[in-house]
């Protein structure tokens, strides 16, 4: 009887842990199993040096959304956004990439509109301003073209 309950203590054990393991691979991860609701929609830009995937987007230092795929449409770059389903942006709304710091990520800051209209799932932002490429401003500054 001793070693039936040494085994079912082990048993119990290793179920725990082995939840654990699951918990901290979700949360550490960033797998959103449970997140419904979620929309996507699209913004085009001339340049997103730097922008990747998974890349956040934020309004007003609050992320609302992720960058869920880059493709490049008849010389121009189009991000689709997947946006949580709690937000909404209105259809004036204007989409830059921003960096984190000086050197760090590229994420996308949306500045809301004044509009009483919302961009619809699978909607385009229309205004955008894209990313500064510092490499570019340094190259024309030393070649004159300032």
């Amino acid at each position: 009887m001793k070693r039936f309950s040494l085994e079912l203590i082990v048993g119990i054990f290793l179920i725990i842990g082995f939840l654990a393991f699951i918990y901290l691979a979700v949360k550490l991860g960033e797998v959103d199993i449970l997140r419904t609701g979620d929309y996507s929609i699209n913004a085009r830009f001339t340049s997103v040096t730097g922008l990747k995937t998974d890349a956040i987007v934020e309004i007003a230092g609050v992320q609302i959304g992720k960058v869920k795929r880059i493709r490049l449409d008849d010389d121009r770059a189009v991000v689709e956004l997947r946006i949580y389903s709690g937000a909404k942006l209105p259809d004036d709304s204007v989409a830059s990439i921003r960096t984190m710091g000086i050197i760090g990520d590229k994420y996308i800051k949306i500045s809301l509109g004044g509009s009483d209209r919302y961009i619809q799932p699978g909607g385009m932002i229309t205004e955008t301003e894209s990313a500064i490429d510092l490499e570019e401003l340094v190259s024309k500054y030393i070649f004159g073209k300032i």
